[in-house]
C-alpha cells in the first residue's frame, strides 16, 4: 500500500466569493474556493484545484495576459504569486490592507491594486529583466478618491487606468507621469455607488455604470464648435456626459458589470439573481435572464466574447453561459448545508455526498463536476452506501426513508420505511445488493429490508442503546454494529444469528469499519482509541491510541494553545484500504491520520484546512487581542458597514448549522464528517467544512528519470527496430516520451505481431499507448490498421482496464471518439455509393448469363439491404457523441464499460 498522498483536487465547491476570471485563451475558468483557487477546463472537462492555500479566504485574484503568473490575495491584503502553469508558488507578499480589486495591464507589464482609497501600480516580475532583490517593485501610488475604491480598469494601450468608488465618481489616472495631466479628470454625476467604468475599444468613449442601474457615456469634447480649418483648442476640451441611460431594474441594484469592448458587449448582474446583456453605445438589450433569487456576485467575459461567467455567494452557484446560443457550457453548485456522509462508486470514478440540506450530489472525480442532484429526501440525509456493481446507491435520511437509487436512469425506484416513524442515521448494504440494513438513534433494533421487494425482512434485536454505526463486509456478507450500550455486535445475517458474542469496549463508538475480506473490525472511541477484533477468534487484536495524533486546533475564545487543548480528540469516520493493511481516520478537528495496522504506526498526517476564517485551525494564542470579555476577533462589526444591505442581519444567534459561512454568527469550525478509500486504492476523499478534500498517489509524471539509462537513446530506438524487437522499441520510445519515436516504432510493427506485442506491454503504458492511438488516429488515413491495435490492446488488457476504468477514462474517450468518427464515415461512404453498387452488379455485358446474372444481381441486392439496414442501426446508435457506442460507453457519464445495460429494475440489482 502506497502511503505517497498529496492534495490533488477539491470537490463540492464551486465559487465562495470575489471574482471569477478566464484564461486567455478563453477555455479556462479560474474561480476562488475559500482559500484555495480552482481551475475548470471548460473543453476537455477537467478541474484541479491549486495545492497551495491562503491564510484567509480569497478576495480576488489576477491572471497576466501570457497566462504564466497567477496573483490572488485574501481579506486581509496577503498575496501569493503562483506559476500557473507549473502550480508552483514563487512569492508570497503582503499588501497589509485588504484588496477590493486587481487587474494586470494587458501587456502584461504591471498589475494594479485598489486598496482603500489608494491605487498601487506594480511592476509584473520578469525573469529577463536584470536580477533584482524584491520580486515585488512598486512603479507608483495614486490617490484622489474621498472613499473605498470598488474597481479597475485599464486601457487597450496599458496607458491609463479608471477607477471607481464609493465617493460616488470615477478618476482617470495615467501610467507615467509625462501624460498626467491629460489623465487628471474626476467624472461626477451619479447618484450612487460607481460600480464599474470601462473603455472602448478606440478609447474614444468612456462607460460608467452606478449601483442604482444608471450608464453614463463620456466622450472627450468640446463646449465650443471649432470649423474644419481650424486647428482645435485643447483648453475648452473636457470628459463630458453625451449620453445617459437606465436599467429600470425597479428595487434591484447593480452588483457587478464587465464590458468586452470588441463586440461592445455590456454584461450586468443585480442583487435579485437576473443578469442582463446590452450592446453599447445604442443601448440595445439582446437578453435578459435569471439564475436564481439571489444576488449575483461576480462576472468574466472571455477573450472572444462568447462565453460569460457569473457566480453567486449566497448558495456557492458557477454558471458558464453561451449567449448566442443561449445554453450553459457549466452549470453548477455545491451543498448549501453542511455534508454529513460520503461514498466512492465501485471503479472510483465518482464520488457521492449527501448533506443536511437533504441532497444528494454525485461529483465525478476526473472533471469535478456535479453530475445529478437527488432532492427526494424531505430532511437531513445521514448515510450513504453502493451496491457492489456500482449501479444502485442507498441513501438514509431524518425523515424516516432509506431510499434506493437507479445510477442509470438517476431515479429512485425502491423507498424502504419502518413500521413507525423513526429517524435512520446510520445504513449498511450487501454487497450483493440483496438486503439493505438501518439503524435508529429512536430505537435499539437494526432494521433489514429486501431490495427486490422492498419489503421489511426483519429487525435485529440485541442492543440494549439505540445503534451508532452500521458496516458490511465487502465480501461475506457479516454485518458488524455499534451502539451507545458500548457493545460492537457481529451479525451473519442470512443465518440470522449472532456470530460471535458482543465485544465489550469501554467508551462510546463512534464509527465502525469492516475490513474488506471480513476478518476483522475496527472501532473508533470516544477516548480517542482504535480498537481492532478478530471477527472469527471474537477477540481484540490491536489497539491504536490515536490522541497524540490529533491536532485539534484552538478556537477564537479559547484561552490557551492547542497544544493544550483537549476538544475532539478522537475520530469521527474511519475506513480501511483495499488490503485492510492501512486505515484513513479523521474527526471534528484539523487532522486525518494515515495509519499502518500490522505496526501501529502513523505513517501520514494530513491537515484538512490552514483557513484562519475557520475555528480550529490556529496553534498559537495571540495574547493582544485577548480581553477580559473575549477574543476581538469575536466582535461583530457589521454595523460599520456603508452598505445597508450589509448591515441587515438576517441570521439567527449562536446557529452553527449550515455551509453558508458568510450569513452565521458563530465561525464555522474545521470537522471531517466522512472519509472513504477509492476502490482503485489510488485516492482517498474527506467530506470537510472546505468541501470534498481528495488525495492521490500521484502517477502522472510524463518524464520519470529512474526510468532511463545511458543505453535508451533514439538510436538504440532505431537499432531496436532494424532488429525487430518490437515490443523493446516501443517501450523505450515511451520512456523518452518523444512523439515522433512513438509514432515511428507504432506504424513499423507489422500486421501479424499486433496481438504479441500487445500482449507483451507493461500495464503502465497501456493507457498512454490508447490515448496516442485515439489522438493520432483522429487524423491518420490507416482507418484499419488503428482499429486492428485497438481490438488487440483491449483483447490483451480488457481484464485490467475493466477493475481500473477510472485510470482510463481519459484514454478511452479518445479512443470512442476516434471510433465514432469512423463509423460515420464508414456508414455515410456506404449510403453514398449503394446505388452504384447495385447498378454495377446488375448490368453485365455478356448475354448468355441472363438467368445468372438475374439471380447474382437479387442475391447482391439482398446482402446490400441487408448490409444497410444493419449500418442503419449503427449510425442510428452512433449518431450521438455523447449516447457513444451500445457496448461500449456509458450513455450518462460517456465512459468505456464492457457490461450490457440492465432493462429492469431485477437486472439491475
Amino acid at each position: 500500500m502506497k502511503s505517497d498522498f498529496k492534495f490533488s483536487n477539491l470537490l463540492g465547491t464551486v465559487y465562495r466569493q470575489g471574482n471569477v476570471i478566464f484564461s486567455q485563451d478563453g477555455t479556462q475558468l479560474l474561480s476562488p474556493v475559500g482559500n484555495r483557487v480552482s481551475v475548470f477546463d471548460l473543453v476537455n472537462s477537467r478541474s484541479f484545484t491549486f495545492e497551495y492555500e491562503h491564510r484567509k479566504n480569497i478576495s480576488c485574484i489576477a491572471l497576466n495576459p501570457q497566462g504564466t503568473l497567477l496573483l490572488s490575495v485574501d481579506e486581509d491584503g496577503r498575496a501569493i504569486l503562483v506559476n500557473f502553469r507549473a502550480k508552483t508558488v514563487l512569492h508570497h507578499f503582503n499588501f497589509k490592507e485588504p484588496v477590493t480589486d486587481l487587474k494586470f495591464s494587458p501587456n502584461g507589464l504591471y498589475f494594479a491594486l485598489a486598496c482603500g482609497r489608494f491605487i498601487q501600480i506594480w511592476r509584473t516580475p520578469d525573469v529577463m529583466e536584470d536580477r533584482q532583490f524584491a520580486p515585488f517593485v512598486r512603479h507608483r501610488v495614486h490617490a484622489g478618491h474621498f472613499a473605498s475604491i470598488l474597481s479597475l480598469s485599464w486601457s487597450g494601450d496599458s496607458r491609463f487606468l479608471i477607477s471607481t468608488s464609493k465617493d460616488l465618481t470615477a478618476r482617470i489616472w495615467s501610467l507615467e507621469s509625462e501624460e498626467k495631466n491629460l489623465a487628471a479628470t474626476a467624472f461626477a454625476g451619479h447618484r450612487d455607488y460607481v460600480v464599474a467604468s470601462f473603455f472602448s475599444a478606440d478609447q474614444e468613449r468612456i462607460y460608467t455604470v452606478s449601483k442604482d442601474g444608471a450608464l453614463f457615456q463620456w466622450e472627450y469634447t468640446s463646449k465650443e464648435e471649432t470649423e474644419e480649418n481650424q486647428e482645435p483648442d485643447l483648453s475648452t476640451y473636457s470628459w463630458r456626459i453625451t449620453k445617459k441611460n437606465y436599467f429600470y431594474a425597479s428595487q434591484a441594484k447593480v452588483k457587478c458589470a464587465t464590458f468586452h469592448a470588441n463586440s461592445k458587449i455590456l454584461v450586468v448582474g443585480f442583487n435579485n439573481g437576473e443578469f442582463r446583456l446590452y450592446e453599447l453605445p445604442d443601448f440595445t438589450m439582446i437578453q435578459q435572464l435569471s439564475m436564481g433569487q439571489n444576488a449575483v456576485n461576480a462576472v468574466s467575459i472571455n477573450q472572444t466574447g462568447e462565453w460569460l461567467a457569473f457566480g453567486s455567494a449566497k448558495l456557492g452557484q458557477l454558471l458558464v453561459y453561451e449567449w448566442q446560443s443561449e445554453s450553459y457550457i457549466l452549470k453548477q453548485q455545491g451543498h448549501f448545508d453542511a455534508t454529513n456522509a460520503i461514498a466512492y462508486s465501485p471503479d472510483g470514478s465518482r464520488v457521492v455526498t449527501a448533506s443536511d440540506d437533504g441532497k444528494i450530489k454525485i461529483w465525478d472525480i476526473v472533471s469535478g463536476f456535479c453530475l445529478v442532484t437527488f432532492q427526494e429526501h424531505t430532511s437531513t440525509v445521514t448515510a450513504l452506501s453502493f451496491a457492489k456493481k456500482g449501479q444502485v446507491l442507498f441513501s438514509a435520511s431524518l425523515d424516516g426513508t432509506v431510499r434506493a437509487w437507479d445510477l442509470v436512469r438517476y431515479r429512485n425506484f425502491r423507498t424502504f420505511t419502518a413500521a413507525e416513524r423513526i429517524q435512520f442515521n446510520c445504513l449498511a448494504a450487501d454487497p450483493s445488493g440483496e438486503v439493505v440494513c438501518a439503524g435508529s438513534l429512536d430505537g435499539f433494533a437494526i432494521h433489514v429490508w429486501s431490495v427486490q421487494t422492498g419489503q421489511l425482512l426483519e429487525t435485529l434485536d440485541g442492543h440494549e442503546g439505540p445503534v451508532s454505526c452500521l458496516s458490511f463486509s465487502k465480501e461475506t456478507g457479516v454485518l458488524a454494529s455499534a451502539s451507545w450500550d458500548k457493545t460492537i455486535r457481529v451479525w451473519s445475517l442470512f443465518g440470522r444469528s449472532q456470530q460471535v458474542e458482543p465485544f465489550e469496549v469501554y467508551a462510546d463508538v463512534l464509527s465502525i469499519s469492516m475490513r474488506p475480506d471480513g476478518v476483522e473490525v475496527a472501532a473508533s472511541t470516544l477516548d480517542g482509541t482504535i480498537l481492532f477484533f478478530d471477527v472469527q477468534e471474537g477477540k481484540q487484536t490491536n489497539a491504536i491510541d490515536g490522541k497524540k495524533d490529533i491536532i485539534s486546533g484552538r478556537h477564537l475564545e479559547d484561552r490557551f494553545t492547542s497544544k493544550n487543548s483537549a476538544r475532539s480528540k478522537y475520530f469521527t469516520s474511519i475506513d480501511y484500504s483495499f488490503d485492510g493493511l492501512s486505515l484513513v481516520a479523521g474527526g471534528n478537528n484539523n487532522s486525518i491520520c494515515l495509519y499502518d495496522i500490522p505496526n501501529s504506526v502513523l505513517l501520514r498526517r494530513f491537515t484538512v484546512s490552514k483557513n484562519m476564517s475557520l475555528n480550529g485551525t490556529q496553534e498559537f494564542l495571540n495574547s493582544k487581542k485577548m480581553t477580559e470579555a473575549g477574543s476581538l476577533d469575536l466582535i461583530d462589526r457589521d454595523g460599520e458597514n456603508s452598505d445597508l444591505e450589509d448591515r441587515i442581519d438576517n441570521s439567527l444567534p449562536g446557529s452553527n448549522r449550515g455551509g453558508d459561512l458568510s450569513t452565521r454568527r458563530v465561525r464555522p469550525e474545521v470537522r471531517v464528517t466522512g472519509l472513504k478509500f477509492s476502490p482503485t486504492s489510488n485516492a482517498f476523499a474527506a467530506a470537510s467544512t472546505e468541501g470534498i478534500l481528495v488525495y492521490s498517489v500521484d502517477d502522472s509524471l510524463l518524464f520519470d528519470p529512474f526510468d532511463l539509462d545511458v543505453d535508451i537513446t533514439p538510436q538504440a530506438v532505431s537499432e531496436a527496430l532494424k532488429e525487430k524487437e518490437f515490443l523493446h522499441a516501443l517501450v523505450m520510445a515511451f520512456r523518452l516520451n518523444e512523439e515522433y519515436l512513438i509514432k515511428r516504432v507504432y506504424e513499423s510493427i507489422p500486421l501479424k505481431d499486433l496481438n504479441l506485442v500487445s500482449s507483451g506491454l507493461p500495464v503502465i503504458y497501456v493507457a498512454r499507448f490508447l490515448k496516442f492511438i485515439g489522438d493520432f488516429a483522429t487524423e491518420s488515413q490507416h482507418l484499419e490498421f488503428n482499429l486492428l491495435w485497438v481490438k488487440a490492446l483491449l483483447s490483451a488488457h480488457g481484464r485490467y482496464i475493466s477493475s481500473h476504468k477510472s485510470e482510463f477514462g481519459s484514454a478511452l474517450r479518445t479512443v470512442q471518439r476516434f471510433i465514432g468518427r469512423i463509423a460515420k464515415e464508414v456508414v455515410n461512404a456506404s449510403k453514398d455509393n449503394r446505388y452504384a453498387f447495385l447498378f454495377l452488379t446488375s448490368t453485365d455485358g455478356s448475354a448468355g448469363n441472363d438467368a445468372s446474372d438475374e439471380d447474382a444481381s437479387a442475391t447482391g441486392s439482398d446482402v446490400i439491404t441487408n448490409e444497410s439496414d444493419s449500418e442503419d442501426e449503427i449510425m442510428e446508435d452512433a449518431s450521438d457523441d455523447e449516447e457513444g457506442w451500445v457496448g461500449f460507453s456509458d450513455a450518462k457519464s460517456n465512459n468505456l464499460h464492457f457490461e450490457q445495460t440492465p432493462s429492469s429494475d431485477e437486472e439491475l440489482i
